[in-house]
């Protein structure tokens, strides 16, 4: 896909995306370290983190293994990736970054696949399915920021490359919209907290990378122009910081302070 003529944000817009940006970056960096600390802890024999392979399963462990390993780093990378200055002035850091997201988009997709309908997790069908769509999502937009980084199509290459970035992270959004829902109701509204089914995990699965998506497409189309966008942004990014701080004290603090 192209969208004709880099436009520039205005002050607004941008002072808006920046606000995002920052909320987005400091929320990302903290689950990095969550999975990174959590689940090293775990293989070197301390508390386990959320893995639901048995002890003998060797595939699954490994393949489990690979997919935390490249989500932590993928997480990390997409943050610096983002940073206008990192691209300018280190741009061949910029671009073999850019190359291990992709691998790791790559493989951190594949893994999630066999997790998901070989080892099973929780949730039903309806969540199956939606991050199988997010996977696929995925991979067609890592191979299309690929092509196009090849081709020297520099503005569809940012374009793709910002589409993978919100697929990736579908992930963390789901963990931060989950728990700033929890936060308004008090309760899990809407879900079986135990079994993980219910319309609105099913509802949040999809949503999780379509939100970001569609909020991406709003602001490459009409970032010159339009106070809509600028509130968009802003409460998005409300949301996003209290379901930060909820995701933090509820799933990753504790976790790391055990």
């Amino acid at each position: 896909m192209t969208i004709a003529g880099p436009v520039q944000p205005s002050r607004a817009v941008a002072a808006a995306a920046r606000l995002w940006y920052v909320v987005a970056a400091a929320g990302l960096l903290l689950f990095a370290a969550y999975i990174s600390i959590s689940y090293g802890r775990a293989a070197l024999g301390g508390p386990p983190g959320e893995s639901r392979m048995a002890a003998g399963d060797l595939v699954g462990q490994g393949v489990l293994s690979v997919h935390l390993v490249f989500a932590a780093l993928m997480t990390a990378i997409g943050v610096l990736q983002l940073i206008p200055a990192l691209r300018r002035r280190a741009p061949a850091l910029h671009r073999n970054l850019g190359r291990v997201f992709i691998v790791g988009a790559v493989l951190g997709s594949v893994s999630g696949f066999f997790l998901l309908w070989a080892r099973g997790t929780v949730g039903g069908l309806p969540m199956h399915l939606a991050i199988s769509l997010n996977g696929v999502l995925i991979v067609g937009f890592a191979w299309l920021a690929w092509r196009s980084a090849r081709e020297r199509r520099f503005v569809d290459h940012r374009r793709w490359a910002l589409r993978l970035f919100m697929a990736a992270n579908g992930v963390w959004f789901f963990r931060v919209g989950l728990m700033a829902w929890l936060m308004v109701w008090q309760a899990p509204v809407g879900f079986d907290p135990k079994t993980f089914t219910g319309p609105f995990v099913y509802a949040l699965s999809f949503a999780q990378f379509l939100v970001p998506l569609a909020v991406l497409e709003l602001y490459l189309r009409v970032r010159g122009r339009g106070m809509a966008l600028v509130v968009t942004l802003v409460l998005l990014s409300l949301v996003m910081a209290g379901g930060i701080v909820g995701a933090a004290m509820g799933l990753w603090m504790p976790r790391l302070l055990a």
